[in-house]
């Protein structure tokens, strides 16, 4: 290879891996809980009971149904514990699970979505894990929002359920056989079934919640985001807060309808959303920003927010990608900023939606122990989350 196009695949790889690190960095506090398999009714204790949605016994089974509950294993309070879930797959068809760490109650429940890239051509899918590493939970993540010693996080007494991210759709796939063009076939793009298989067992396992929050970075931003009315219905007697770290949907006029058209042909987009969100569906292969205002409009009393640097080096490379009529040889998007800015003044318009905005290239802001120093013209990044999950989101922008 030319040595001009090695550096440029430099420059373009240097972003796109800043995208697939850690999302949630571990500290040493000590070994996990361990690892369970997908779990069965006789292996639950307290955390399992049925509540007012069921009746206790022997079965399991819920009392409006008759379906046998399902609830994830025990594990000690403040320990992570992986468990495997029947029924989901990573893109290279090996197993998927989830992560749980419980905490003293049984009311308050945090969903976070890992990002990593994603897969849609040649290069980034070399760039998205396939699979889920051995001993991901050992012991954990214990910095930034995961943090359950810091006084300061607003999430500090939840549970937490994490979904890791090896199926390269930004968890809004429903695609089991998919063709990367110049890439991997045969994919199992099933980052949205996964979501609905595992939040059945999680439903489960806490039947009585007062709050939920749903959050991600990068792509578990956006699918935080994408998956939101799912996460919705799920939980139908809670106001769900949303924040989406790092993963904006611009308008058609930013992000190219020939790559929104790529998502769904590649990964099964159009299976995943709501068949009511008419404007979703974009004859070109836009409209998928319609889906912010549809949740909007279907959840108004639901906090929901964004965080976001001005100029994202990450997801510029990945919606770059779309420049050209989606024929860029060095993907570039130097209408960033604007795009942002766009999105926050004419899509994110309903109040129950808050953005907070950085200046900067930086990509991904909750997981890291830094996330309680964050600034932004006098407002710190974590108590703009707890008022966001206090249900009094706020835009805050670089003044």
């Amino acid at each position: 290879m030319p040595v001009k196009k090695l550096a440029c695949l430099g420059l373009l790889i240097g972003p796109l891996l800043a995208g697939c690190g850690a999302e949630g960095a571990a500290d040493d506090r000590g070994e996990s809980a361990g690892t369970e398999d997908s779990g069965s009714e006789d292996e639950v204790g307290e955390t399992g009971e049925t509540g007012e949605t069921g009746e206790e016994g022997d079965t399991g089974e819920t009392g409006d149904t008759g379906e046998v509950a399902d609830p994830l294993p025990e594990a000690p309070v403040g320990e992570w514990l992986w468990v495997e879930i029947e029924g989901t797959f990573c893109r290279d068809g090996s197993p998927a699970g989830l992560g749980v760490r419980y905490a003293e109650n049984s009311d308050k429940l945090a969903i976070f979505l890992e990002g990593g890239g994603a897969c849609f051509n040649s290069l980034t899918c070399t760039l998205n894990p396939s699979s889920i590493a051995t001993g991901k939970f050992d012991p954990g993540p214990y910095s930034g929002v995961f943090d359950d010693e810091e006084a300061d996080n607003p999430l500090m007494e939840h549970n937490f359920i994490y979904m890791p991210y090896c199926t390269g759709d930004a968890f809004i796939g429903s695609e089991p056989v998919g063709n990367v063009p110049g890439g991997p076939q045969g994919q199992l793009f099933v980052g949205h079934d996964n979501v609905i298989t595992s939040l059945e067992r999680v439903v489960d396992t806490f039947p009585e919640l007062d709050d939920v929050v749903v959050l991600g970075m990068s792509g578990g931003g956006f699918g935080a985001a994408s998956n939101y009315h799912t996460f919705a219905s799920f939980f139908p007697d809670n106001d769900v807060a949303l924040i989406d770290d790092s993963g904006p949907i611009f308008r058609d006029e930013y992000l190219a309808p020939c790559l929104q058209q790529t998502f769904r042909d590649v990964w099964g987009v159009d299976d995943s959303l709501p068949q009511d969100c008419a404007d979703c569906f974009g004859a070109d292969g836009g409209g998928l920003w319609n889906y912010l205002p549809f949740v909007a409009e279907r959840y108004p009393n639901a906090p929901k927010g964004m965080i976001s640097s001005e100029s994202d080096g990450t997801i510029s490379t990945f919606f770059g990608f779309g420049a050209n009529d989606c024929s860029a040889v060095v993907p570039s998007f130097p209408e960033f900023t604007e795009a942002l800015y766009d999105l926050r003044d004419n899509v994110l318009v309903e109040p129950s939606w808050g953005t907070y905005f950085l200046e900067g290239s930086d990509h991904t802001y909750l997981g890291g122990s830094d996330f309680y120093g964050i600034e932004v013209d006098g407002v710190l990044l974590v108590d703009w989350v707890e008022d966001l999950v206090d249900g009094a989101p706020s835009h805050v922008s670089p003044p």
